[in-house]
């Protein structure tokens, strides 16, 4: 079955960089469209960036658009979310996710989330 294990989540100052990490298993990664989806306190789920099979292609939300970068390595099964100018706004639980382009993959697709959080 599909997992996908983030990482490298913590508390950032805003202004800050964080770099999340995804490991992905159970399925085909590199025949994969991936995305990053977050879900910040008391809100639902918001898609944040995806990724095209091989990397050429990417997408972002308006809101994060500019400061953040998304990549992967399919020869490692990894995606990665390079995150910038981090604002307190942009604190939630990332989730690396299967599928999706421009919208929010299937809950079952999800990892179990790293947090983010961006505070002074």
């Amino acid at each position: 079955q599909v997992q996908l294990v983030e990482s490298g989540g913590g508390l950032v100052q805003p202004g800050g960089s964080l770099r999340l990490s995804c490991a992905a298993s159970g399925f085909s990664f590199s025949t994969s469209l991936m995305s990053w989806v977050r879900q910040a306190p008391g809100k639902g789920p918001e898609w944040v960036a995806s990724i095209n099979f091989s990397g050429a292609a990417t997408i972002f939300s308006d809101s994060v658009k500019g400061r953040f970068n998304v990549s992967r390595d399919n020869a490692e099964k990894t995606l990665s979310l390079q995150m910038n100018s981090l604002r307190p706004e942009n604190t939630a639980l990332y989730y690396c996710a299967r599928g999706g382009w421009g919208t929010v993959p299937a809950r079952s697709y999800w990892g179990q989330g790293t947090q983010v959080t961006v505070s002074s």
